[in-house]
């Protein structure tokens, strides 16, 4: 058996970091998005003032943006797969997973636009500054399934679990959002019921048709120790991947 390179005994510790970080960044960009579309518009909560809550949604915009360096950070110094720092604001340029990682430099991209335009709000001017503010909202979907069809451990019960609790929470602000919008702009208020209710369809037909099935690793776009130099680590029992996202 000379030759051979041993399997590695598990993950690294980069691998854990990588994903801890990327899993906390999607419950911080969830509350805030949530957050944001609960209390938006003309809302005034009763019991705090609205300038906490835009305190509070600021300071949760701040967490996701430094968990996710932490994400973006972690994978790249990971030696499972050479990435390239280039990889975190080009979208669909890794050698792997290249779609699913991609999702998730374009939700990288849009939260800095988001957080580069904020600080220069007052130049642009609210009406300018709420335009690409907007994308935030986009950010979320997209990095949704960025971790759906990237993370290795997407087919572990309290990982779906967390997935379902995110999308539940952003629906239901949603819906209160518009139940307490009122009458008027029928057309804006349809599409926005329609979308919160598609994200959802789409995300679980997606899961029951690709990650929740066996072969997955192979079909994302996994790569080989070959390809990059780097030892596979054993894989897990149930499940064909064991690399890191």
């Amino acid at each position: 058996m000379t030759g051979l390179v041993p399997l590695a005994a598990g993950p690294s510790p980069l691998w854990y970091a990588t994903r801890a970080g990327g899993t906390v960044a999607l419950v911080l960009l969830t509350a805030t998005v949530a957050l944001g579309i609960a209390v938006g518009g003309r809302y005034t909560p009763r019991r705090i003032a609205r300038f906490e809550v835009s305190a509070l949604h600021r300071n949760l915009s701040v967490l996701t943006l430094a968990f996710l360096v932490l994400h973006i950070v972690t994978a790249i110094l990971d030696s499972f797969v050479h990435l390239g720092w280039l990889v975190t604001v080009v979208p669909f340029t890794a050698s792997y997973r290249p779609l699913w990682l991609g999702l998730g430099t374009v939700g990288f991209d849009l939260l800095l636009a988001v957080a580069a335009t904020s600080a220069v709000r007052l130049r642009m001017g609210q009406r300018r500054w709420k335009a690409v503010h907007w994308l935030a909202y986009a950010a979320w979907p997209v990095a949704l399934f960025h971790a759906a069809g990237t993370g290795t451990d997407t087919r572990l019960t309290l990982q779906l679990a967390l997935y379902a609790v995110c999308v539940a929470l952003v629906v239901a602000a949603v819906w209160w959002r518009l139940y307490r919008a009122g009458p008027g702009r029928v057309a804006v208020r349809l599409w926005a019921g329609a979308t919160a209710l598609a994200v959802p369809v789409v995300l679980a037909a997606f899961m029951n048709s690709g990650p929740l099935q066996p072969g997955w690793a192979h079909r994302a776009g996994g790569v080989t120790p070959a390809a990059t130099g780097t030892v596979h680590p054993a894989p897990a029992p149930a499940d064909d991947e064991g690399g890191p996202e």
